[in-house]
C-alpha cells in the first residue's frame, strides 16, 4: 500500500509539473515569430522522465492528463486533436526506442520530438487537405532534434536524480 501511495503522489507531481511547463511555454512569445507552431515541448521533458521511472502506460495516461486539462485551461478543441496526434505517435516511437536499450533519453526524446511534429503534420494534411504541409516537416525535423536534444539533457538528468530520490541512493 505503502508504494501505491508513493507512485501515485509522485505521478501526481509529475502531472502538475507537466501542466505548468505547459502553461509557461503557451504564454512565452513564439521563439520564431515567422515560423508558427514552433515550441520546445517543455512538457515533454516530464513525459520522458515518466517514461523512464516508470511504464509506457503510466507515461501515456500523464501525457493525456496534461492534454485534456491543458487544452481545458489555456486551448482549444483543436489544439487536443493536434497534441493527441503528436503526443501518441511520439509515445510510441519513444517507447520503442527505449525498450532497444540502443538509444539515451537524448536520442528518445529527439526521435519523440520528430515524431511528434509528424503526427501534428499529418493531422494538419488531414484537416486542410493539403498535402504541401508536409514540406513544412523539413523546418520541424530541425527545430524538433533542437529541443529534442535540450529536453532529453534535461529529462534525463532528472531521471538520474529522481531515480535516487525514489530509491534512497
Amino acid at each position: 500500500m505503502k508504494q501505491s501511495t508513493k507512485k501515485l503522489v509522485l505521478l501526481s507531481l509529475l502531472a502538475a509539473v507537466a501542466l505548468v511547463l505547459s502553461y509557461i511555454e503557451s504564454v512565452l512569445p513564439p521563439l520564431y515569430p515567422a515560423i508558427p507552431g514552433i515550441k520546445m515541448g517543455l512538457a515533454n521533458i516530464i513525459i520522458l522522465v515518466c517514461l523512464y521511472i516508470f511504464t509506457v502506460k503510466e507515461a501515456l495516461i500523464l501525457s493525456l492528463v496534461r492534454i485534456f486539462v491543458s487544452a481545458l485551461l489555456f486551448g482549444n478543441a483543436m489544439s487536443v486533436i493536434y497534441s493527441l496526434a503528436g503526443a501518441i505517435l511520439s509515445l510510441a516511437v519513444m517507447a520503442i526506442l527505449k525498450k532497444t536499450n540502443w538509444f539515451s533519453a537524448v536520442g528518445v526524446s529527439v526521435s519523440g520530438a520528430v515524431f511528434h511534429n509528424l503526427g501534428q503534420v499529418l493531422i494538419a494534411i488531414a484537416v486542410l487537405e493539403n498535402i504541401q504541409i508536409g514540406y513544412y516537416m523539413i523546418i520541424l525535423c530541425a527545430t524538433g532534434t533542437t529541443a529534442g536534444i535540450l529536453t532529453g539533457i534535461v529529462g534525463g538528468l532528472l531521471t538520474k536524480y529522481l531515480n535516487k530520490a525514489i530509491k534512497g541512493r
